[in-house]
């Protein structure tokens, strides 16, 4: 055998120069998975805080209309401020009344884009969904 073909032939070193080329792309790619979750863990506990605060704020009104309002208007911009951006945000107010020491159950349904969450791109979306639920307080008057 020539010289030549010997040297062909010889694997020694192989598997290091393969984990050399291997090792920064397999990192890479776990860098982008790692970022992707939690890119939605984020979203989900944004999104938790926002229910709370929004049947709070829905808890502190007087009548139904207004708490329904309240809490629209409380998640959205709770959202906002958390940098979470909604394609389609619903907002569900369960209000059995205003009266002192009933419970105001708030729902926010959100989905969210991933396309945003890297400059790859991250195709598709996901509905998130929180409930926040608040008492209204028991020794408050009933009149404004």
């Amino acid at each position: 055998m020539t010289t030549f073909k010997r040297w062909w032939h010889n694997d020694r070193g192989s598997v290091a120069a393969e984990i050399t080329l291997l090792t920064p792309a397999l990192i890479s790619l776990l860098v982008f998975v790692a970022v992707v979750i939690h890119r939605g863990v984020d979203a989900r506990l944004r999104l938790n805080d926002a229910a709370h605060q929004a049947a709070r704020a829905a808890s502190i009104e007087r009548t139904s209309g207004r708490a329904s309002a309240a809490a629209q208007s409380t998640a959205a911009t709770a959202l906002a401020a958390a940098g979470v951006s909604c394609r389609s945000l619903d907002v569900n107010a369960a209000i059995g009344g205003m009266a002192p020491g009933s419970a105001v159950t708030v729902t926010v349904s959100c989905t969210v884009d991933f396309g945003d969450a890297l400059m790859l791109g991250v195709p598709g979306t996901k509905r998130l969904s929180a409930t926040g639920s608040a008492p209204v307080d028991t020794w408050r008057g009933s009149r404004a």
